[in-house]
C-alpha cells in the first residue's frame, strides 16, 4: 500500500507548524495613554469647577457683607431719624424758652422782693420755663449755659471780646443768647462773650480745662 504524502491542509498540523500561532500578541500601549489622558482631563474638570465654586463664594461673600451693611446703614438712618425728627419743632420750641429768660431779665434785681404781685408773676414765669427746660430734656434736647468756660466753636458763637485780665483768655464771661444741643448735635450754638488779654489757658490735663481748638470763630489772641 502506498504511503499517503503528508496533507497541507490539515488544520492541525498547520497549526503546529505556524510558530507563535498560539500565543497571545502584545498588548498595545494606547489604552495606557488614553487613560492618563482622561486623567488629566478629569483634573482640568476639577480644578475649574474648584476655581468656579471659589469665585461664587466670593462674590456670595461679597453680597453678604454689602447686604450687612445696607441693613447698619438703614438701621443707623432709622435711629437718626428718630433722635432728629423734632428738630425743625425745638428750634421754634427754644426761641419760646428765650422769651421766658428774656421776661425774668427783665425785673431788676430786688424788685420782686418789694412787690408781691410782681414775686408772684415772675415765680410763675420761672416755673413754667423750668417745666419747659425739663419738657426738652425728655425729649433730648438740652440747654447750654457755657459761663466761665472756655470758648468752643463748635458749641458757642463768640459775638464779642472782653478785656479781662483775671480770667484765661478765651474764657466765656458774658451770655447773650443760650444755646441748645439734640443728642449729640448742636441745635443752636450759645452766642457769648470772650475774655481777652488775660494768662494762657490751661492745658487739657489740668484740672480737666481744655483750650478751645483752631476755628475761624475763636477770637484771636492779645
Amino acid at each position: 500500500m502506498a504511503n499517503t504524502p503528508p496533507n497541507d491542509s490539515d488544520p492541525k498540523k498547520n497549526e503546529t507548524e505556524q510558530p507563535g500561532a498560539a500565543s497571545e500578541p502584545a498588548a498595545p500601549s494606547q489604552p495606557q495613554s488614553a487613560a492618563a489622558q482622561g486623567a488629566k482631563s478629569l483634573q482640568e474638570v476639577v480644578a475649574a469647577l474648584q476655581a468656579e465654586v471659589d469665585d461664587l463664594k466670593d462674590k456670595w461673600l461679597r453680597a453678604h457683607a454689602e447686604m450687612e451693611n445696607t441693613r447698619k446703614r438703614a438701621e443707623r438712618e432709622r435711629e437718626e431719624a428718630a433722635k432728629y425728627a423734632i428738630t425743625k419743632l425745638a428750634k421754634d420750641i427754644v426761641g419760646v424758652g428765650d422769651n421766658f429768660q428774656r421776661a425774668i431779665d427783665a425785673v431788676p434785681p430786688g424788685a420782686a422782693e418789694k412787690d408781691p404781685t410782681l414775686k408772684s408773676f415772675l415765680d410763675g414765669v420761672t416755673m413754667t420755663e423750668r417745666e419747659l427746660l425739663n419738657v426738652l430734656d425728655r425729649h433730648g434736647i438740652k440747654r447750654l449755659q457755657p459761663i466761665n468756660e472756655l470758648f468752643n466753636p463748635h458749641l458757642h458763637e463768640a459775638v464779642r471780646q472782653i478785656p479781662r485780665s483775671d480770667v484765661p483768655s478765651g474764657t466765656i464771661v458774658e451770655i447773650y443768647q443760650a444755646g441748645y444741643t439734640i443728642a449729640d448735635r448742636v441745635l443752636r450754638p450759645a452766642m457769648v462773650g470772650v475774655a481777652q488779654g488775660g494768662p494762657k489757658p490751661r492745658a487739657p490735663n489740668d484740672a480737666g480745662a481744655v483750650p478751645p481748638p483752631a476755628n475761624e470763630n475763636t477770637p484771636p489772641a492779645a
